[in-house]
């Protein structure tokens, strides 16, 4: 390979398909080093975690030799576009990170909605009093919220970010989201966010036709896709379809020389959000990555 890299690997334990404890399990036997678990709901959700259950489940992950590289706290919906809601979605999202903290990683990947192209508009004026907002509660904490790309360009979101006062909201960069979606180039999107990236996914696609992201990401106004019909539209292939890495049209070699310029030494998370084997691939993907060391 043409490119020599050391950064840790990791998995999300959801893609399993298999609950938090048998997923870190499987996790372990796959060769990550690391994992990303979703902290939204169900047994994950702060508000069901005691301290006690916190300190049983972080001693369960230190005895499996893994670390938690990020937790997901993507609360659905528009992200932080609508403001009747946003006061609950920020105090969750704070709430998210506290549970991160406590559980040994300083990082909460999310979505945030499309940002708008119009910057007078009160969209966009939402979206960045609510960031803002997290931005300062994460700064405090030196932690940070990751917005994942995949929504808009690199250069676009850069524009959003350099506007909120700090790298407390910074970013969860996916090359494969960038492919599917916008049609953006990820080396160069590391290269434009270098500032502010804190960890990645790594995740394969190709993109078949253009298509307006907000019919995969909804917003504001706009009809919201759920995650069945988002599953859908990825099975069926129509406008892009995520695939095993080293499949898709993501240039594995420029993306992680980009990621070794830029001087992230973070996780390379692995994604995989279809297939009938979701094991299987996350056991190629661990290999694939390794064979650039």
């Amino acid at each position: 390979m043409s490119v020599n890299i050391r950064n840790p690997i990791g998995v999300i334990v959801d893609s399993f398909g298999v609950g938090v404890k048998e997923g870190l399990k499987k996790a372990k036997e796959v060769g990550a080093e690391g994992v990303q678990i979703y902290a939204v709901s169900g047994e994950m959700d702060p508000a069901n975690l005691n301290a006690a259950a916190r300190r049983e489940l972080k001693a369960y992950i230190d005895s499996l030799g893994l670390e938690i590289s990020a937790l997901c706290g993507d609360l659905g919906g528009h992200g932080f576009q609508d403001k009747s809601v946003n006061v609950e979605k920020v105090e969750k999202s704070k709430r998210i990170l506290d549970l991160a903290l406590d559980l040994g990683t300083t990082i909460v990947t999310t979505h945030i909605g499309i940002v708008p192209e119009d910057r007078d508009g009160e969209v966009f004026a939402v979206m960045q009093e609510a960031c803002r907002e997290l931005n300062e509660y994460a700064s405090s904490m030196k932690a940070y919220f990751a917005i994942e790309t995949g929504p808009e360009t690199a250069a676009h979101l850069k524009g959003f970010l350099d506007t909120l006062g700090g790298r407390g909201v910074s970013v969860n960069f996916d090359p494969a989201n960038m492919v599917m979606v916008t049609g953006d180039d990820p080396a160069e999107g590391v290269r434009l966010l270098k500032d502010y990236v804190v960890h990645t996914h790594v995740k394969d696609g190709i993109r078949r036709k253009v298509v307006d992201p907000r019919m995969v990401y909804g917003a504001l106004g706009y009809e919201p896709m759920d995650h069945a019909k988002i599953a859908e539209m990825v099975s069926t292939g129509q406008f892009f379809r995520e695939l095993p890495l080293g499949e898709g049209n993501v240039d594995f070699d420029r993306y992680f020389t980009a990621l070794k310029e830029i001087g992230y030494n973070g996780y390379l998370t692995i994604e995989r959000e279809v297939g009938d084997q979701p094991e299987t691939d996350i056991r190629k993907a661990v290999q694939f990555i390794k064979s650039y060391r």
